[in-house]
């Protein structure tokens, strides 16, 4: 089939968006990519066998998009720039990627008569709920989330295929009301050669190295890492690695000042994927500390299938989706989110019990080997388009 997908971010930035484009090409597709960019990139450029087409949105127009059920500017950018490309190329399938652009999918797959697969990496609704430029009046208003969860349902129902990355958010949107028989599972799972060139590359021996990457955010839960941290006897030779930022950082930094935490908490700040690989395979345990929502138990975080191939030990929150993961695999413990006390409790455990951090991380390892990786994962994903009718690829 001729696909055209659409993200409404940068791209390469998103790594998911560039494995699901390799897995459809080598299935024997062609990929095409409509992508907005803010930055000065190339309007057409070839990478990996796929032409990506780009354009210009400017930072008000973008910044529009929180508001887009109520006003059309936003839409209406998308609905201009994926006219011409339909117009110009003959397309077979429009897939949309995340949940924003989907009635724009969903319009121009009914005008020009393409499959429409909507393929949701967040929990949408809710993860707008939680981020804080919808709490002032004006975000209130712009961002209903009522609307948000109608909208979702309405148009995972209508989707010719529905692409999800967990079973959790199949049964929340089914519970929430979506009628679909098509929906796919495809979790964020990792290629199994990520770390193939860093074979060298080890813990250091004269330190216990706790390690976090991500976004340093309210609901990533670090401030309970640091309030507990900050109660335990930690030995001269531990350290907390967070690779990372967000909004929260500047808070974190001054509760690591206050709780006098300086010696042992370092933050690094976003990196290279190349040199977050670093960091996580010298270090020796891996956390995920989010916060319990209904997000976040319901998505699948790529880290977790990266910290399991490096065979790091995790020490995770009891969200849903990652409680299952390490508790069915054995890899790590799980806390109960929001409670210092208890992250103290099972990293205090772990760390006088250094002699099961092997088992846990070969327990990781092995499942990611047997299970867990892309090229199984994905084939959920080539399943969609070899569903459709009179496709037999």
């Amino acid at each position: 089939m001729n696909i055209l997908m659409v993200l409404d971010h940068e791209y390469p930035a998103d790594i998911r968006v560039g494995k699901e484009i390799q897995t459809l090409l080598r299935a024997g597709h062609k990929v095409d990519l409509a992508c907005l960019t803010i930055e000065k990139r190339i309007t057409i450029e070839q990478i990996n066998n796929h032409t990506i087409y780009r354009k210009k949105i400017s930072p008000i127009l973008l910044k529009t998009s929180v508001g887009a059920l109520k006003f059309p500017f936003y839409f209406n950018f998308w609905r201009a720039f994926l006219k011409t490309l339909i117009k110009k190329n003959n397309y077979d399938a429009i897939h949309i990627h995340d949940l924003p652009l989907a009635k724009v999918g969903h319009e121009l797959s009914i005008k020009y008569n393409l499959k429409f697969v909507l393929d949701t990496h967040e929990n949408w609704p809710i993860l707008l709920d939680l981020s804080p430029h919808t709490k002032s009046l004006l975000g209130r208003f712009l961002s209903n989330n009522k609307q948000w969860l109608d909208y979702e349902t309405r148009y995972t129902s209508l989707a010719d295929a529905l692409i999800v990355v967990a079973e959790e958010m199949k049964n929340r949107m089914i519970k929430n009301g979506t009628v679909n028989d098509n929906i796919y599972v495809v979790p964020n799972t990792t290629d199994l050669d990520i770390f193939t060139k860093m074979k060298n590359v080890k813990p250091d021996n004269n330190f216990i190295t706790l390690f976090y990457s991500g976004g340093i955010n309210k609901h990533r839960g670090i401030e309970v890492v640091i309030k507990g941290l900050s109660q335990m006897a930690l030995p001269n030779n531990f350290r907390f690695w967070i690779v990372g930022s967000g909004r929260n950082e500047p808070s974190v930094k001054k509760m690591v000042s206050e709780l006098n935490l300086e010696k042992y908490v370092v933050f690094w700040g976003w990196k290279s994927q190349t040199e977050v690989f670093e960091f996580l395979l010298k270090s020796d345990i891996a956390i995920i500390p989010h916060l319990k929502t209904e997000h976040s138990d319901n998505t699948s975080p790529n880290k977790i299938f990266h910290y399991m191939l490096a065979k790091k030990p995790i020490l995770a929150s009891n969200c849903n989706y990652i409680q299952t993961i390490i508790n069915n695999t054995k890899s790590g413990l799980i806390y109960e989110n929001n409670s210092p006390e208890n992250f103290i409790q099972k990293l205090t455990f772990m760390l006088e019990n250094t002699s099961n951090w092997d088992e846990m991380g070969e327990n990781g390892f092995k499942a990611v080997r047997n299970n867990f990786n892309w090229d199984n994962t994905s084939k959920s994903l080539i399943n969609a388009y070899k569903d459709f009718d009179g496709h037999n690829n």
